[in-house]
């Protein structure tokens, strides 16, 4: 399993990537993601809620926790109302490394 600098850093990545397969290939089949008020489960539902994101740039500021329970700050920037704003990502990770979990909070 990456370390927990590499895994954020490739989600980040993974997360503007021309290749959306790159991104999808982080979370395991029962992902569930909690954004803006809202929670999906499932990577169908995944999918759909990427296809909504506008285009944004990530700028890392920290990185916290452990392999399995990490926390990532970042300012995210693009064109959508109050941009940039600085969130915080929380992930749980499962044995092989998919996300299991993704809250993602101001």
């Amino acid at each position: 399993m990456q370390d927990t600098q590499e895994f954020v850093e490739e989600y980040f990545a993974a997360a503007t990537d021309p290749d959306r397969e790159r991104y999808f290939t982080l979370f395991a089949d029962g992902i569930v993601v909690h954004d803006d008020g809202r929670s999906l489960q499932g990577v169908a539902a995944v999918r759909r809620w990427h296809d909504e994101v506008p285009a944004v740039r990530h700028d890392l500021r920290e990185v916290t926790g452990t392999a399995t329970a990490c926390q990532a700050v970042a300012e995210v920037s693009g064109d959508f109302p109050g941009s940039p704003v600085t969130l915080r990502f929380t992930f749980e990770r499962d044995a092989q490394g998919k996300i299991i979990l993704l809250d993602i909070a101001p």
